[in-house]
């Protein structure tokens, strides 16, 4: 009898350790902290959609955004999330970098002034300062605005404030921000008694692209294809999940992220819901602002 209950007990401790154990290790760098533009990654981990394709998913806050992509080019992460421009850039630069799939496949990315200023048109912009904190993508993705209406980088004043952009305009400390996300800063800047008005680059000659999309280390492609595979799978499952149950979502998120459980967040939160990729397996290269032309 006893031994019939110890084989019992190792024949369910093998099992548990094959469920808990077996999993695949795989680690996401995401390209910020963790906020709701990762709301899918974050519901396919909260409701087990990961452990359900067998994987073990790590998701990261970088330091610094630009750490990511460099990370998996050194083989020291498997994904990463980054902007599609980036990646060009990235690849110029000799980086062994591809896409693999979309996080969010639209624009973000807004130009934004106080809705009191007397800026009403992309034209109205000459002579203005205007602030930006990516040199390479912001100051593209401006140019082609400005070029919209006939202007160029040389008719305004840029200044680079890092990651200061709605304080440099809520101070008044320039006319306009450039590279700021419209389901966040916006939604922070209206919360603290500024409403802004607010100018899409895709309405004024930046082609549309996926805002936000996943990338792995082409070398390591073939042998981790069928783990991106389950990756995708799950963040799918999540996707699917999120926009079913949007609400229940994100009072868990808020649990399990007591620091991000605000108004800010929460607007943020619904406010995403409409950009993430339906498809996050579909790569189809949509015309993105090519930094090397």
């Amino acid at each position: 009898m006893i031994k019939s209950i110890l084989n019992i007990l190792l024949l369910f401790c093998l099992l548990f350790s094959k469920q808990v154990f077996g999993l695949e290790k795989l680690t996401v760098i995401l390209d910020w902290f963790p906020n709701p533009n990762h709301a899918p990654l974050f519901v396919a981990q909260q409701e087990g959609f990961f452990k359900q394709q067998g994987l073990d998913v790590a998701l990261i806050g970088p330091a610094n955004p630009a750490d990511g992509p460099k990370l998996v080019a050194a083989n020291k992460a498997d994904i990463a999330i980054t902007y599609e421009p980036q990646l060009l850039l990235d690849q110029k630069q000799g980086l062994p970098l591809t896409q693999i799939g979309a996080l969010i496949s639209s624009p973000l990315g807004c130009l934004a002034v106080s809705a009191k200023s007397n800026i009403y048109n992309i034209e109205d912009l000459k002579g203005k300062t205007i602030a930006y904190s990516t040199a390479g993508v912001d100051i593209i993705t401006l140019s082609k605005i400005l070029h919209s209406a006939g202007l160029s980088i040389k008719d305004v004043t840029l200044i680079n404030v890092n990651y200061n952009l709605t304080q440099a305009l809520i101070t008044h400390r320039v006319d306009a921000i450039t590279g700021i996300m419209r389901n966040f800063e916006v939604i922070q800047m209206e919360l603290a008694g500024f409403p802004v008005r607010v100018f899409y680059p895709e309405k004024y000659g930046v082609p549309a692209y996926p805002e936000l999309i996943y990338v792995a280390n082409k070398n390591n492609l073939k042998a981790n294809q069928n783990k991106f595979t389950k990756f995708l799978d799950a963040v799918k499952q999540g996707e699917d999940y999120l926009q079913k149950y949007p609400q229940q979502s994100w009072i868990l998120f808020a649990k399990n992220h007591p620091e991000l459980n605000n108004e800010l967040n929460k607007r943020a939160w619904f406010a995403t819901l409409p950009y993430f990729a339906k498809n996050p397996k579909n790569t189809t290269a949509i015309p993105a602002i090519n930094p090397n032309k």
